[in-house]
């Protein structure tokens, strides 16, 4: 069997190399000033971040805070406490001990 009419019968043009050739190298070219392009603007816009003196007390604070020791056993007596309305409050020390820790914090004198 033979087979007829391939490229409907047409003449078969030459493939030109050279103009293969850059047109590839025009492509790679073209690739790459996309990719380094690309790289510039990522290397522009890179992020910072920086602490003001309060915000890196505040973190030594809160490290401070998470690693101090806890007595589950008082915190669970409390919470018992409140839960059956057993708890009381001395409203005059617990003024007093806000006052010393406002003292403390701004630095004034009570």
């Amino acid at each position: 069997m033979s087979i007829n009419n391939v490229n409907n019968g047409g003449v078969k043009t030459p493939i030109d190399n050279q103009k293969l050739n850059q047109q590839q190298q025009a492509q790679n070219n073209s690739a790459q000033q996309a990719s380094t392009q690309k790289t510039a603007a990522t290397a522009v816009r890179q992020d910072s971040v920086s602490l003001t003196s309060s915000a890196q007390q505040l973190s030594q604070v809160q490290k401070k805070g998470s690693e101090a020791p806890v007595n589950q056993e008082k915190v669970d007596k409390l919470k018992k406490a409140i839960q059956n309305g057993e708890y009381q409050i001395n409203a005059e020390s617990l003024a007093k001990k806000i006052s010393a820790l406002e003292s403390e914090i701004f630095g004034t004198k009570a």
